[in-house]
């Protein structure tokens, strides 16, 4: 019964999420970690009477990563590319030149087979859609962005000039990328203009940190972050930057709402944590597959789990409830 089930989902990530039509070219990015899931999202393009092909690679090492060079290539001759991985290349340059090729792109990572039978994945994407477009067009109207929580959180985030970028769990026009479950919204900060302070309490679904059992605070200045406490999270996080001689990896890159209806609490899911409905969170790192122009070899998001979050001066978001719609 439960592979009938693990089917329907699959159904869903093809019909829906990527609008798959017969004798489309779809390529499925997996790595030997969640191999079971891509074979179950192949042969849901298969029965669409897609030309699928699918291609494993060892898991990378961080979010963020390239994926192989071959897979790559790959990837350029694509019409819709689906990604059940363990560790997520959505911010990779290898994305970003096949969705400008044209292609059509659905992130899946750490997926399950239980995400497959029940949560985020069975949201109503479409009627979530134009909640998701209004959210994206007000980043894109804003000038600054301001952040509070009862946890201490306080910071201004520079909007002007950057377009907002709506991610409904639907992708069915060319270059389009969607992640699946997290129906978002996001904006690429201006660099050098993220100032303040930020408390996460809710999840750092990367890095294999999961739910926060300590917050994390982070001080930035000038858009890079300055420094992080917490406790083992803010230990790991910490060491993953040491071993990078690059300051890009402190880059504020991401300004994001959780809007998966489906999804309200955290729960260590990694596609689940992000979608969580009324979660801020920031990225940090790479911010040119968003908008930005900041490239850095590793991306992660943090949460928060009560924000408000005002544009210019407005709060469209209070106390994790949205007040627009």
């Amino acid at each position: 019964m439960n592979s009938v089930q693990e089917m329907k989902g699959a159904s869903i990530v093809v019909e829906t999420c990527a609008a798959v039509e017969p004798g489309e070219d779809v390529l499925v990015v997996s790595d030997w970690e969640v191999a079971g899931i891509a074979e179950r999202v192949a042969a849901a393009a298969n029965e669409r009477d897609a030309n699928v092909s699918m291609t494993l690679m060892d898991p990378r090492e961080y979010d963020g990563n390239e994926p192989e060079a071959t897979v790559a290539a790959a990837m350029l001759e694509a019409d819709v590319i689906i990604t059940p991985v363990h560790r997520s290349i959505t911010h990779s340059s290898a994305v970003a030149r096949a969705k400008d090729a044209g292609a059509r792109v659905v992130s899946m990572v750490k997926f399950t087979r239980e995400q497959l039978i029940t949560g985020g994945l069975y949201a109503d994407y479409k009627g979530m859609r134009p909640n998701c477009e209004a959210m994206a067009e007000r980043f894109t109207e804003a000038s600054e962005a301001r952040i509070t929580s009862p946890q201490g959180t306080d910071v201004t985030v520079g909007l002007e000039g950057r377009p907002g970028n709506a991610h409904p769990g639907i992708a069915d026009e060319p270059g389009e990328f969607t992640a699946l479950v997290h129906i978002e919204s996001n904006i690429a900060p201006v660099e050098g203009t993220t100032e303040g302070t930020v408390v996460f309490d809710g999840a750092i679904p990367n890095l294999d940190i999961g739910v926060l059992e300590t917050p994390v605070t982070m001080e930035i200045e000038d858009g890079a972050v300055t420094s992080v406490d917490g406790g083992r999270e803010a230990e790991r996080i910490a060491s993953v930057w040491a071993e990078h001689d690059d300051p890009a990896v402190y880059n504020i890159a991401q300004l994001a709402v959780g809007m998966n209806p489906e999804c309200r609490e955290f729960n260590g899911w990694f596609s689940n944590d992000h979608g969580r409905y009324g979660n801020v969170h920031f990225g940090i790192g790479t911010s040119s597959n968003l908008g930005g122009t900041t490239r850095a070899p590793v991306h992660f998001d943090a949460m928060m789990a009560e924000p408000t979050l005002e544009l210019d001066g407005e709060a469209v978001l209070e106390d994790g409830e949205f007040t627009f719609f």
